[in-house]
Protein backbone atom coordinates (compact mmCIF):
# COMPACT_ATOMS: atom_id res chain seq x y z
CA UNK A 1 0.00 0.00 0.00
CA UNK A 2 1.02 3.49 -0.85
CA UNK A 3 1.53 6.23 2.51
CA UNK A 4 -1.76 7.18 1.85
CA UNK A 5 -4.08 6.05 4.50
CA UNK A 6 -7.28 5.27 4.59
CA UNK A 7 -7.93 7.87 7.52
CA UNK A 8 -6.43 10.34 5.19
CA UNK A 9 -9.64 9.87 2.67
CA UNK A 10 -12.75 12.46 3.64
CA UNK A 11 -15.99 11.27 2.83
CA UNK A 12 -19.41 12.95 2.05
CA UNK A 13 -22.43 10.64 2.71
CA UNK A 14 -25.49 11.89 0.66
CA UNK A 15 -28.93 10.16 2.00
CA UNK A 16 -29.89 10.39 5.84
CA UNK A 17 -32.48 7.73 5.86
CA UNK A 18 -32.13 3.85 6.67
CA UNK A 19 -28.96 2.89 4.83
CA UNK A 20 -27.25 6.39 4.95
CA UNK A 21 -26.38 6.03 8.74
CA UNK A 22 -25.27 3.08 7.99
CA UNK A 23 -22.72 4.08 5.82
CA UNK A 24 -21.49 6.43 8.31
CA UNK A 25 -20.99 3.49 10.79
CA UNK A 26 -19.50 0.91 8.61
CA UNK A 27 -17.32 3.82 7.08
CA UNK A 28 -15.92 4.67 10.73
CA UNK A 29 -14.62 1.51 11.20
CA UNK A 30 -12.72 1.10 8.24
CA UNK A 31 -11.14 4.20 9.45
CA UNK A 32 -12.10 6.35 6.89
CA UNK A 33 -12.83 10.31 7.91
CA UNK A 34 -16.43 10.90 7.17
CA UNK A 35 -16.54 14.57 6.59
CA UNK A 36 -20.79 15.33 7.19
CA UNK A 37 -23.86 14.02 5.64
CA UNK A 38 -27.15 15.39 3.67
CA UNK A 39 -30.24 15.08 3.65
CA UNK A 40 -33.61 15.98 1.64
CA UNK A 41 -33.63 19.16 3.65
CA UNK A 42 -31.36 21.09 6.14
CA UNK A 43 -33.46 19.79 9.28
CA UNK A 44 -32.63 16.15 8.67
CA UNK A 45 -29.27 17.31 7.42
CA UNK A 46 -28.59 19.02 10.76
CA UNK A 47 -30.17 16.62 13.14
CA UNK A 48 -28.42 13.66 10.88
CA UNK A 49 -25.23 15.13 11.72
CA UNK A 50 -26.05 15.74 15.29
CA UNK A 51 -27.15 12.12 15.58
CA UNK A 52 -23.98 11.02 14.78
CA UNK A 53 -21.89 13.07 15.75
CA UNK A 54 -20.32 14.07 12.13
CA UNK A 55 -18.72 17.46 11.58
CA UNK A 56 -20.92 19.30 9.07
CA UNK A 57 -24.55 18.90 7.81
CA UNK A 58 -23.78 19.89 3.88
CA UNK A 59 -26.52 22.66 2.77
CA UNK A 60 -26.92 21.13 -0.86
CA UNK A 61 -25.16 18.42 -3.33
CA UNK A 62 -22.94 21.06 -4.79
CA UNK A 63 -21.49 21.86 -1.20
CA UNK A 64 -20.68 18.45 -1.37
CA UNK A 65 -18.75 18.58 -5.09
CA UNK A 66 -16.51 21.79 -4.05
CA UNK A 67 -15.08 20.61 -0.63
CA UNK A 68 -11.43 19.61 -1.12
CA UNK A 69 -12.00 17.99 1.75
CA UNK A 70 -13.97 15.65 -0.13
CA UNK A 71 -12.33 12.85 -1.76
CA UNK A 72 -15.31 10.59 -2.27
CA UNK A 73 -19.05 10.74 -2.31
CA UNK A 74 -21.28 7.74 -0.80
CA UNK A 75 -24.81 8.27 -2.83
CA UNK A 76 -27.98 6.66 -0.09
CA UNK A 77 -30.71 8.00 -1.98
CA UNK A 78 -33.84 7.30 -3.94
CA UNK A 79 -33.05 5.62 -7.19
CA UNK A 80 -33.70 8.10 -9.48
CA UNK A 81 -30.90 10.27 -8.28
CA UNK A 82 -28.07 7.91 -8.60
CA UNK A 83 -27.30 8.39 -12.17
CA UNK A 84 -27.14 12.46 -12.01
CA UNK A 85 -25.17 12.51 -8.52
CA UNK A 86 -22.97 9.56 -9.74
CA UNK A 87 -22.11 11.87 -12.86
CA UNK A 88 -21.90 15.01 -11.37
CA UNK A 89 -19.48 13.66 -8.38
CA UNK A 90 -17.19 11.52 -11.43
CA UNK A 91 -16.89 15.26 -12.93
CA UNK A 92 -16.05 16.84 -10.49
CA UNK A 93 -13.22 14.62 -9.38
CA UNK A 94 -14.52 12.74 -6.77
CA UNK A 95 -14.43 8.63 -6.15
CA UNK A 96 -17.94 7.29 -6.16
CA UNK A 97 -19.86 4.21 -4.17
CA UNK A 98 -23.59 3.73 -5.08
CA UNK A 99 -26.23 1.90 -3.50
CA UNK A 100 -28.02 -0.09 -5.98
CA UNK A 101 -29.27 -0.02 -8.64
CA UNK A 102 -26.91 2.48 -10.51
CA UNK A 103 -29.11 3.73 -12.79
CA UNK A 104 -32.68 4.17 -13.78
CA UNK A 105 -32.09 2.11 -17.22
CA UNK A 106 -29.00 0.66 -18.98
CA UNK A 107 -28.55 3.87 -21.33
CA UNK A 108 -27.61 5.79 -17.90
CA UNK A 109 -25.62 2.69 -16.48
CA UNK A 110 -23.46 2.60 -19.82
CA UNK A 111 -22.86 6.18 -19.43
CA UNK A 112 -21.45 5.97 -16.13
CA UNK A 113 -19.07 2.96 -16.24
CA UNK A 114 -17.84 4.83 -19.64
CA UNK A 115 -17.39 8.26 -17.70
CA UNK A 116 -15.61 6.40 -14.57
CA UNK A 117 -12.89 4.71 -16.82
CA UNK A 118 -12.24 7.98 -18.69
CA UNK A 119 -11.86 9.76 -15.25
CA UNK A 120 -9.78 6.96 -13.96
CA UNK A 121 -11.42 6.88 -10.71
CA UNK A 122 -12.84 3.96 -8.26
CA UNK A 123 -16.53 3.80 -9.15
CA UNK A 124 -18.45 0.94 -6.71
CA UNK A 125 -21.79 -0.20 -6.30
CA UNK A 126 -22.37 -1.68 -2.29
CA UNK A 127 -23.48 -4.98 -3.15
CA UNK A 128 -22.07 -5.40 0.08
CA UNK A 129 -24.24 -9.25 0.65
CA UNK A 130 -20.87 -10.77 -0.99
CA UNK A 131 -18.42 -9.65 2.09
CA UNK A 132 -20.05 -11.83 4.05
CA UNK A 133 -16.77 -14.11 4.75
CA UNK A 134 -18.83 -17.71 4.15
CA UNK A 135 -19.86 -16.17 1.11
CA UNK A 136 -16.42 -15.19 -0.04
CA UNK A 137 -15.13 -18.99 0.83
CA UNK A 138 -18.36 -19.90 -1.31
CA UNK A 139 -16.73 -18.55 -4.39
CA UNK A 140 -13.15 -20.23 -3.25
CA UNK A 141 -14.52 -23.44 -3.46
CA UNK A 142 -16.75 -22.81 -6.82
CA UNK A 143 -14.33 -21.26 -8.87
CA UNK A 144 -11.42 -22.92 -7.42
CA UNK A 145 -12.77 -25.99 -8.64
CA UNK A 146 -13.02 -27.95 -5.17
CA UNK A 147 -16.80 -28.52 -6.58
CA UNK A 148 -16.62 -29.34 -10.37
CA UNK A 149 -18.74 -27.83 -12.49
CA UNK A 150 -21.86 -25.88 -11.49
CA UNK A 151 -25.38 -27.73 -12.85
CA UNK A 152 -27.77 -25.11 -11.00
CA UNK A 153 -28.10 -22.22 -8.80
CA UNK A 154 -31.38 -22.01 -6.90
CA UNK A 155 -32.53 -19.79 -4.34
CA UNK A 156 -34.49 -16.73 -2.75
CA UNK A 157 -35.01 -13.38 -1.38
CA UNK A 158 -37.45 -12.67 0.67
CA UNK A 159 -38.77 -9.65 3.61
CA UNK A 160 -42.53 -9.34 5.17
CA UNK A 161 -41.92 -5.14 5.76
CA UNK A 162 -44.67 -4.46 3.04
CA UNK A 163 -46.33 -7.43 3.72
CA UNK A 164 -49.65 -5.20 4.00
CA UNK A 165 -51.09 -2.51 1.96
CA UNK A 166 -50.82 -0.12 4.74
CA UNK A 167 -46.73 -0.63 4.73
CA UNK A 168 -45.55 1.88 2.16
CA UNK A 169 -42.11 3.10 1.27
CA UNK A 170 -40.86 5.28 -1.29
CA UNK A 171 -39.50 2.59 -2.94
CA UNK A 172 -43.23 1.24 -3.95
CA UNK A 173 -43.17 4.23 -6.49
CA UNK A 174 -42.01 3.52 -10.21
CA UNK A 175 -41.12 7.29 -10.85
CA UNK A 176 -38.97 7.08 -7.24
CA UNK A 177 -37.72 3.66 -7.54
CA UNK A 178 -37.34 1.94 -11.03
CA UNK A 179 -40.76 -0.29 -12.26
CA UNK A 180 -39.23 -2.85 -11.06
CA UNK A 181 -38.84 -2.93 -7.69
CA UNK A 182 -38.36 -5.91 -5.22
CA UNK A 183 -36.37 -7.34 -7.74
CA UNK A 184 -33.93 -4.40 -8.31
CA UNK A 185 -34.22 -3.85 -4.90
CA UNK A 186 -33.16 -7.24 -3.17
CA UNK A 187 -32.99 -9.46 -6.21
CA UNK A 188 -30.34 -7.91 -7.82
CA UNK A 189 -28.58 -9.14 -4.45
CA UNK A 190 -29.02 -12.16 -4.93
CA UNK A 191 -27.81 -12.24 -8.69
CA UNK A 192 -24.99 -10.36 -8.12
CA UNK A 193 -23.87 -12.81 -5.35
CA UNK A 194 -24.41 -16.02 -8.25
CA UNK A 195 -21.70 -13.98 -10.32
CA UNK A 196 -19.43 -13.28 -7.13
CA UNK A 197 -19.29 -16.43 -6.43
CA UNK A 198 -19.82 -18.52 -9.56
CA UNK A 199 -18.52 -16.47 -12.59
CA UNK A 200 -21.11 -17.49 -14.23
CA UNK A 201 -23.13 -14.99 -16.56
CA UNK A 202 -27.10 -15.16 -16.86
CA UNK A 203 -27.59 -15.08 -21.17
CA UNK A 204 -31.61 -15.58 -20.61
CA UNK A 205 -34.45 -15.13 -18.05
CA UNK A 206 -38.30 -16.09 -18.16
CA UNK A 207 -39.96 -13.96 -14.66
CA UNK A 208 -43.51 -14.21 -14.13
CA UNK A 209 -43.63 -11.08 -10.97
CA UNK A 210 -46.92 -10.17 -9.23
CA UNK A 211 -48.42 -7.08 -7.76
CA UNK A 212 -50.05 -8.06 -4.55
CA UNK A 213 -51.11 -5.09 -3.50
CA UNK A 214 -51.91 -2.87 -6.55
CA UNK A 215 -53.34 0.18 -4.23
CA UNK A 216 -51.57 1.29 -0.96
CA UNK A 217 -52.30 3.39 1.93
CA UNK A 218 -49.36 6.55 1.66
CA UNK A 219 -48.78 7.96 4.95
CA UNK A 220 -49.11 11.82 4.54
CA UNK A 221 -45.46 12.30 5.14
CA UNK A 222 -42.93 9.84 4.22
CA UNK A 223 -41.75 6.50 5.88
CA UNK A 224 -37.69 5.49 6.23
CA UNK A 225 -37.19 1.67 5.32
CA UNK A 226 -38.43 -0.74 7.45
CA UNK A 227 -39.82 1.48 9.75
CA UNK A 228 -43.43 1.37 8.86
CA UNK A 229 -44.41 -1.87 10.92
CA UNK A 230 -43.50 0.53 14.09
CA UNK A 231 -46.23 1.98 14.09
CA UNK A 232 -49.44 3.64 13.15
CA UNK A 233 -49.77 6.43 10.94
CA UNK A 234 -53.39 8.55 10.98
CA UNK A 235 -53.52 10.23 8.19
CA UNK A 236 -52.96 8.39 4.48
CA UNK A 237 -54.21 8.49 1.24
CA UNK A 238 -54.66 5.71 -1.37
CA UNK A 239 -51.99 5.76 -4.41
CA UNK A 240 -51.70 3.10 -7.38
CA UNK A 241 -48.71 0.69 -7.02
CA UNK A 242 -47.60 -0.51 -10.60
CA UNK A 243 -43.85 -2.19 -9.10
CA UNK A 244 -43.98 -5.97 -8.33
CA UNK A 245 -44.46 -7.53 -4.64
CA UNK A 246 -43.04 -10.84 -5.63
CA UNK A 247 -42.06 -13.10 -8.48
CA UNK A 248 -40.00 -15.84 -9.74
CA UNK A 249 -36.98 -15.97 -12.40
CA UNK A 250 -35.61 -18.51 -14.37
CA UNK A 251 -32.13 -18.37 -15.43
CA UNK A 252 -30.27 -20.01 -18.27
CA UNK A 253 -26.18 -19.20 -17.82
CA UNK A 254 -23.83 -19.44 -20.17
CA UNK A 255 -22.27 -22.81 -20.58
CA UNK A 256 -25.38 -24.26 -19.99
CA UNK A 257 -26.00 -24.23 -16.15
CA UNK A 258 -29.66 -23.29 -14.97
CA UNK A 259 -31.00 -21.81 -12.34
CA UNK A 260 -34.16 -19.74 -10.50
CA UNK A 261 -34.55 -17.42 -7.76
CA UNK A 262 -38.04 -16.50 -5.66
CA UNK A 263 -38.23 -12.38 -4.66
CA UNK A 264 -40.50 -11.29 -2.09
CA UNK A 265 -40.94 -8.40 -0.15
CA UNK A 266 -44.23 -9.98 0.77
CA UNK A 267 -43.42 -13.00 3.00
CA UNK A 268 -44.45 -12.44 6.81
CA UNK A 269 -41.82 -14.13 9.33
CA UNK A 270 -39.05 -13.62 6.53
CA UNK A 271 -37.07 -10.35 8.26
CA UNK A 272 -34.12 -10.08 5.31
CA UNK A 273 -33.77 -14.16 4.21
CA UNK A 274 -31.74 -14.29 1.08
CA UNK A 275 -30.66 -18.04 0.56
CA UNK A 276 -28.51 -19.59 -2.19
CA UNK A 277 -27.76 -23.47 -3.32
CA UNK A 278 -25.26 -24.18 -5.66
CA UNK A 279 -25.18 -27.98 -7.16
CA UNK A 280 -22.20 -28.70 -8.51
CA UNK A 281 -20.44 -32.12 -10.34
CA UNK A 282 -18.59 -32.92 -7.15
CA UNK A 283 -20.48 -31.52 -4.19
CA UNK A 284 -22.83 -28.63 -2.96
CA UNK A 285 -23.18 -25.05 -1.06
CA UNK A 286 -25.47 -23.80 0.30
CA UNK A 287 -25.82 -20.05 2.56
CA UNK A 288 -28.73 -18.66 4.58
CA UNK A 289 -28.36 -14.75 5.39
CA UNK A 290 -30.23 -14.95 8.51
CA UNK A 291 -27.42 -17.94 9.31
CA UNK A 292 -24.29 -16.15 8.29
CA UNK A 293 -21.76 -17.63 10.25
CA UNK A 294 -22.65 -21.06 8.77
CA UNK A 295 -22.02 -22.40 5.46
CA UNK A 296 -23.35 -26.16 4.80
CA UNK A 297 -21.16 -28.18 2.17
CA UNK A 298 -22.86 -31.06 0.77
CA UNK A 299 -21.38 -34.39 -0.39
CA UNK A 300 -22.69 -37.76 -1.90
CA UNK A 301 -20.41 -40.41 -0.73
CA UNK A 302 -19.17 -38.52 2.77
CA UNK A 303 -20.77 -36.92 5.42
CA UNK A 304 -21.80 -33.60 4.88
CA UNK A 305 -20.32 -30.36 6.48
CA UNK A 306 -21.40 -27.40 8.40
CA UNK A 307 -18.66 -25.32 8.24
CA UNK A 308 -18.69 -21.76 11.16
CA UNK A 309 -16.88 -18.93 10.16
CA UNK A 310 -13.84 -19.00 12.02
CA UNK A 311 -10.39 -17.59 10.23
CA UNK A 312 -8.57 -20.86 11.43
CA UNK A 313 -10.79 -22.70 9.03
CA UNK A 314 -11.31 -20.54 5.90
CA UNK A 315 -9.09 -20.42 3.16
CA UNK A 316 -6.12 -17.91 3.30
CA UNK A 317 -7.91 -15.64 0.61
CA UNK A 318 -10.83 -14.89 3.00
CA UNK A 319 -8.73 -14.28 6.18
CA UNK A 320 -8.58 -10.97 5.61
CA UNK A 321 -12.56 -10.11 5.66
CA UNK A 322 -12.72 -11.83 9.15
CA UNK A 323 -12.59 -9.02 11.59
CA UNK A 324 -13.10 -11.81 14.95
CA UNK A 325 -12.62 -15.11 16.28
CA UNK A 326 -14.53 -17.55 15.58
CA UNK A 327 -17.69 -17.90 17.57
CA UNK A 328 -17.71 -14.42 17.87
CA UNK A 329 -19.95 -13.74 14.99
CA UNK A 330 -20.15 -10.94 12.46
CA UNK A 331 -22.93 -9.84 10.20
CA UNK A 332 -24.97 -7.34 7.89
CA UNK A 333 -23.12 -4.24 9.14
CA UNK A 334 -19.86 -5.97 8.93
CA UNK A 335 -20.40 -6.56 5.21
CA UNK A 336 -20.24 -2.61 4.85
CA UNK A 337 -17.18 -2.08 6.72
CA UNK A 338 -15.68 -5.08 4.44
CA UNK A 339 -16.62 -3.47 1.10
CA UNK A 340 -15.59 0.01 1.96
CA UNK A 341 -11.80 -1.65 2.97
CA UNK A 342 -11.78 -3.15 -0.22
CA UNK A 343 -12.82 0.41 -2.05
CA UNK A 344 -10.54 2.67 -0.16
CA UNK A 345 -7.72 -0.14 0.31
CA UNK A 346 -8.07 0.29 -3.54
CA UNK A 347 -7.98 3.51 -3.49
CA UNK A 348 -4.70 4.06 -0.98
CA UNK A 349 -2.88 1.13 -3.06
CA UNK A 350 -3.33 3.85 -6.04
CA UNK A 351 -2.81 1.26 -9.10
CA UNK A 352 -6.20 1.24 -10.55
CA UNK A 353 -4.78 -0.68 -13.50
CA UNK A 354 -5.17 -3.67 -10.90
CA UNK A 355 -8.24 -5.69 -10.57
CA UNK A 356 -10.64 -3.87 -8.58
CA UNK A 357 -11.49 -5.71 -5.33
CA UNK A 358 -14.91 -4.09 -5.12
CA UNK A 359 -18.19 -4.27 -7.05
CA UNK A 360 -18.06 -1.82 -9.69
CA UNK A 361 -20.29 0.22 -12.29
CA UNK A 362 -19.50 -2.55 -14.64
CA UNK A 363 -21.24 -4.97 -12.06
CA UNK A 364 -24.04 -2.19 -11.42
CA UNK A 365 -24.55 -2.24 -15.02
CA UNK A 366 -24.52 -5.89 -16.00
CA UNK A 367 -27.58 -5.75 -12.84
CA UNK A 368 -29.30 -3.13 -14.88
CA UNK A 369 -29.46 -4.97 -17.93
CA UNK A 370 -30.67 -7.96 -15.69
CA UNK A 371 -33.54 -6.08 -14.62
CA UNK A 372 -34.66 -5.17 -18.24
CA UNK A 373 -34.75 -8.46 -19.52
CA UNK A 374 -36.44 -9.71 -16.60
CA UNK A 375 -38.93 -6.92 -16.83
CA UNK A 376 -39.55 -7.91 -20.19
CA UNK A 377 -40.09 -11.03 -20.20
CA UNK A 378 -42.70 -10.71 -17.18
CA UNK A 379 -44.40 -8.49 -20.16
CA UNK A 380 -43.79 -10.76 -23.16
CA UNK A 381 -44.52 -13.88 -20.89
CA UNK A 382 -41.51 -15.67 -22.80
CA UNK A 383 -37.99 -16.07 -23.00
CA UNK A 384 -35.87 -12.76 -23.22
CA UNK A 385 -32.35 -12.93 -23.95
CA UNK A 386 -29.88 -10.49 -21.62
CA UNK A 387 -28.93 -7.56 -23.32
CA UNK A 388 -31.48 -7.60 -26.01
CA UNK A 389 -33.89 -4.88 -23.91
CA UNK A 390 -30.98 -2.62 -23.07
CA UNK A 391 -31.99 0.87 -22.52
CA UNK A 392 -35.57 0.61 -23.04
CA UNK A 393 -37.99 2.83 -21.76
CA UNK A 394 -40.74 0.77 -20.82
Amino acid sequence: MSERLMSDIGVAVVGAGFIGPVHVEALRRAGVTVTGILGVSDDESHAAAANLGLPRAYASFEEILVDPGVTAVHLATPNRLHYPMARQALEAGKHVMCEKPLAMNSRESAELVALAAKTKLAAGVNYNVRFYPLCLQMRELVRGGDLGSVFSVCGSYVQDWLLYPTDYNWRVLAEEGGELRAVADIGTHWLDLVHAVTGLEVESVCADLATVHPVRQRPKGEVETFSGKMGKTAATEPVEIRTEDAGCILLRFAGGGRGCVWVSQVTAGRKNCLRLEIASSSGAVAWNSEQPNELWIGHRERPNEQLIRDPALVSGAVRPYISFPGGHNEGFPDTFKQCFRAFYGHICQGDFAAPPPFPTFADGHREILLCEAILASHRQQQWVAVGSAAGADK
